[in-house]
């Protein structure tokens, strides 16, 4: 329901009388009636509540700032706090059949979209018909995020990158009718708001809709207005469900009436409720097909409609948000209603922001320079900056090197109890998270600032004042501002534009281009979109899973799909999936690997296998349907045969095995430590096993024994394991951690390790520790800001990496002995294979090798040393023989010498510039060349004292010079290296130096 904004002052209320501060009491009471024709009507209550309304004189509010004053009636008008508002709408159509569903994570269980942006995308697999209806309407207060707008956040009344949407949901069974009157009858009875200030919009085709607000509801046709596709036919993106829409507006100036009015008139109007028609699929190519399921989908935004009945002049001076604004000016130690409209504008930045970073951190999102990571550091970042534009600077503790985000996110966190209660349990996390981000980008926003500032003076000057050469920052000073000194590109934009400079964003484009090559990039986007799939769903029931309590099964194949496209027969060679009715494979989830293994059919009189099918892979689909991929070994398969699954048994134990330790090991973290880190995700291989964790610095040697001992501990414990199905709720009552990522029914399969672990999984476990045998930490590192990752072996992949290791180490041995006989380091292969059966009767013991090697790596440094010294000596014996080839330049007599040194390495190089330099004395000026290695070029220049006087320097000499060779350098005045990759240049490079010194010298005479 967010849309661009059409004006950014300040709104004025419902008049511009000054605000006197006083509440009238108005109580108002009705009944609510059922809707004929409606599927939901038995569950309408034959009385509803009454409910008590308290509103301020319409005729004195007016847009005044919000006061202690104000922020005390709305406190005392409960019935409009953000907290009651909430409740009442799930209240309302909890009472009409509507199932109050939980708010989803703002990281959604959708590929297409980065963040939850919408209420309806925890529904987008129903409303698309690849998941079947749990209830058959619901209703929620989803937490959404939105950064599309961010430039319009502070400036505008109602933009936020965190909001709650309100919402109503039908899948198939109410429609317009019953959508259309019970949003005028939340609107008007239970909110209280006047009719006759509401005015509607509806597709400008939307016929239907039309004559249901005017004949059913009652709004006179003024106040309809018909609008465009922009403006009112919803999407959910480029592919989805789509269909017109229909919305409510408040109007704040109704005594304007209705000439030429204008609904994206911010002014007078806003909108505050969404009623989407979901009655289209939109396809790839644009076009529009028919839902066979016809669904509503409705938002109201919760901040909208908070302004409206609490009467302040904008969404941030809710009770939602204001209290962080007023944390904010406590630490700026300003005054809200004092301060001008940009302070302001700054003040509700933080408010916004503020709720973002913190419900995002809680929701496992760290900040990074990627993805949703790289959201949360934009955004932290905004904050840091904004709030050092407001003068606020320390902890609020007497710290002025303190941090000041944790200060606000406490109170975010003290309004989250009825957004998010979990928010709470993380508050640890999320606290240290902001600290340690605004900590270190403080490091680097000073010196950062300063470049900046510099910039913006270099364009400012080039630009010289005329009209026509508009000031603006290079696309390569940008990203460095980006990769050096953390400055998100939006923020240098920002500030740039304060100045009147704009910013090279191609340019920008091109340096982040340039380094994403470097990388990888590990994101694909998957389409989900109705076609083939919709109609196997349809046509295919889920398939019951067998393989907790059995490693083989009979079945019957409901389904064949080669290349995506359903097939009735399949022939030997044929790479399939292949959709059962029951069976005993885990389909990937959780981190699990799908199992492996084999389909049969034996042949009916020597029982002979007819029909192998070999199985590499079971994902799940369309809900909860198992897709087993693989190929037929033998034979051929058909739609409707009986066939005989089995499991790889071995392979399954391994999966099991690595399960089980990754929930010990998330346990021992957890004890070893702080039991606020969390999962940010994991991977339970037959090889191995992969845990992502939430922590902000490596861990140490001690740490990682003592989480081993831990593990291996419980392993020997020898304690068997409790698997049980639950209600949610009653789950994480009992304290059963979530798994990340997962989404979750009513009913959760949880599994326990008395005393040690309490999970929510459905994975496949062993029964007792014991069969795990032994768990080994094999790499700990870092793979994003504040998330590290241990990659670990238990069970046969533990005996099998022990084992390598051991032989590893016995070889080990037996060349350091070698190394020792022979009294050197250097051994090549061939004389390892030629001594190995010698060397094994003089190993150098296990507990001798740290020992050994230390000495090796001492001997290898001093003699890298030795052949850098001498590497040296040569370059400056060449050098005295080149001395002897410089020429004298200008009346000065200023000695040069520009040479090429062959494959002098850059050090040598240094050694070199240096003696000559020395040795011509002053004036001199020497540039040496050389390729040290393939595809490498090193230059350097050395100038005396009296050649700087000239004018010329160093560091920007060779600059110019080593372009030519695909490079670049610098350095001081007097002595700078440079580098390049084109060898062939070189003696190009030198020619330009030659001439340029010889021109420069010559006019400084």
């Amino acid at each position: 329901m967010e849309r661009l904004s059409h004006a950014s002052r300040a709104l004025p209320l419902l008049s511009a009388a000054p605000f006197r501060h006083r509440c009238i009491p108005i109580r108002a009471s009705f009944t609510l009636r059922p809707l004929h024709g409606c599927r939901c009507n038995k569950h309408i209550r034959n009385n509803a509540e009454k409910v008590k309304f308290r509103i301020r004189n319409s005729s004195s509010a007016s847009a005044e700032p919000t006061t202690k004053e104000t922020a005390e009636e709305t406190a005392e008008d409960s019935s409009v706090s953000g907290d009651a508002i909430r409740r009442r709408f799930l209240n309302f159509y909890a009472s009409r059949g509507h199932k109050i569903l939980p708010s989803s994570s703002l990281v959604p269980d959708d590929p297409t979209v980065l963040l939850t942006i919408a209420g309806m995308l925890q529904f987008k697999p129903i409303f698309l018909g690849k998941e079947p209806r749990r209830v058959p309407c619901a209703t929620t207060a989803q937490r959404c995020i939105r950064t599309n707008d961010i430039e319009n956040v502070g400036r505008t009344t109602r933009h936020h990158t965190f909001f709650e949407m309100l919402g109503n949901f039908s899948f198939g069974d109410y429609f317009k009718k019953e959508a259309i009157v019970w949003a005028w009858e939340l609107s008007t009875k239970e909110y209280g708001l006047p009719p006759e200030r509401l005015w509607i919009s509806v597709f400008e085709d939307d016929d239907e809709a039309f004559l249901l607000w005017h004949n059913e509801v009652g709004v006179p046709k003024e106040r309809i207005k018909r609008m465009g596709e922009d403006d009112n036919f919803w999407t959910s993106g480029i592919t989805g469900p789509c269909g017109p829409c229909s919305e409510i507006y408040f109007d704040f100036h109704s005594e304007r009436g209705y000439t030429d009015v204008d609904l994206g008139d911010d002014s007078r109007f806003i909108e505050f409720y969404n009623l989407v028609f979901m009655q289209y699929n939109k396809k790839d190519d644009g076009s529009l097909e028919p839902l066979k399921q016809k669904n509503i989908d409705t938002g109201m935004g919760l901040e909208r409609v908070a302004r409206i009945l609490q009467k302040v002049p904008n969404n941030y001076e809710t009770d939602l948000i204001f209290p962080i604004i007023e944390k904010a000016t406590d630490l700026a130690r300003i005054s809200y209603p004092e301060a001008d409209s940009v302070t302001k504008n700054n003040l509700k930045i933080i408010g916004d922001h503020m709720r973002a970073v913190v419900y995002l951190i809680s929701d496992g999102v760290i900040p990074s320079n990627i993805g949703r990571g790289y959201v949360v550091r934009r955004l932290i970042r905004r904050v840091v900056r904004t709030g050092r534009l407001l003068g606020i600077k320390g902890d609020d503790h007497g710290n002025p090197d303190g941090a000041f985000l944790p200060v606000l996110a406490e109170k975010v966190i003290e309004l989250s109890t009825n957004i998010d209660p979990d928010v709470k349990s993380r508050k640890t996390a999320i606290l240290e998270e902001l600290k340690r981000e605004e900590l270190r980008f403080v490091q680097t926003l000073e010196r950062g600032e300063k470049l900046l500032n510099q910039f913006l003076s270099d364009a400012l000057l080039k630009s010289g004042g005329n009209n026509g050469n508009k000031p603006c920052l290079s696309g390569k000073d940008v990203f460095l501002l980006y990769d050096t000194y953390g400055f998100p590109v939006e923020i240098t934009a920002e500030v740039a534009e304060e100045q009147g400079v704009t910013i090279d964003m191609e340019g920008f484009d091109i340096e982040m281009e340039n380094q994403r090559r470097q990388s990888q990039a590990a994101h694909s986007v998957v389409k989900l979109s109705i076609g083939n799939d919709v109609e196997i769903a349809r046509s295919i029931p889920d398939t019951e899973f067998l393989g907790y309590d059995s490693l083989s099964a009979s079945a019957t194949v409901k389904g064949i799909l080669v290349n995506g496209n359903p097939v009735t027969h399949v022939s030997e060679g044929t790479d399939v999936e292949i959709l059962l009715d029951r069976t005993p494979f885990y389909a990937e989830s959780g981190g699990q690997v799908g199992d492996n293994g084999f389909l049969y059919i034996l042949g009916d009189e020597d029982g002979r296998r007819k029909t192998v099918v070999e199985i590499k892979d079971v994902q799940k689909s369309l809900g909860n349907i198992f897709v087993h991929k693989g190929a037929i070994k033998e034979g051929s398969l058909e739609v409707g045969l009986d066939i005989d699954a089995a499991v790889d048994a071995k392979l399954r134990q391994r999966a099991k095995v690595h399960h089980t330790a990754t929930h010990l090991l998330q346990s021992a973290l957890k004890t070893v430590i702080g039991p606020e880190t969390s999962q940010a995700g994991s991977l339970v291989a037959f090889d191995r096993l992969r845990f992502d964790f939430n922590f902000h610095r490596p861990l140490s040697e001690h740490e990682i024994t003592e989480i081993e001992q831990l593990v291996n501990q419980w392993i020997s414990d020898a304690t068997q394991l409790e698997t049980k199905v639950m209600a949610l709720t009653d789950a994480k009552n009992a304290g059963a951690i979530a798994m990340f990522g997962e989404k979750y029914g009513e009913q959760v399969r949880v599994v326990e390790v008395p005393g040690v672990s309490m999970e929510l999984c459905g994975g496949t476990h062993v029964q007792n520790t014991s069969e795990i045998r032994g768990f080994k930490i094999i790499s700990e590192q870092g793979i994003a800001s504040g998330v590290r990752r241990i990659e670990a072996v238990a069970g046969e992949a533990f005996v099998e990496y022990v084992s390598a290791r051991d032989k590893h180490m016995r070889r080990l041995c037996s060349l350091l002995k070698v190394c020792n006989l022979y009294g050197s380091c250097f051994c090549d292969c061939s004389a390892i294979d030629v001594f190995f059966c010698l060397c094994s009767l003089f190993k150098v013991k296990a507990e001798d090798v740290n020992n050994r090697v230390e000495t090796i790596l001492e001997e290898l440094r001093m003699t890298r040393n030795e052949v850098s010294s001498l590497r040296s000596k040569i370059a400056v014996l060449k050098a005295s023989i080149i001395a002897s080839k410089s020429t004298a330049i200008g009346s000065n007599n200023v000695r040069v010498v520009v040479e090429n040194m062959d494959d002098t390495d850059a050090d040598a190089l240094k050694s070199a510039a240096e003696y000559l330099v020395d040795s011509l004395g002053d004036p001199a000026a020497v540039v040496l060349g050389s390729i040290p290695e393939d595809g490498k070029v090193s230059l350097v220049a050395a100038f005396s004292p009296q050649v700087i006087k000239m004018g010329i320097q160093a560091g920007k000499f060779i600059g110019g010079i080593a372009k030519l060779c695909g490079g670049g350098g610098g350095g001081k005045p007097n002595f700078a290296q440079a580098g390049g990759r084109k060898p062939e240049n070189l003696s190009d490079a030198l020619e330009k130096a030659r001439a340029e010194l010889a021109t420069a010298l010559s006019s400084n005479s």
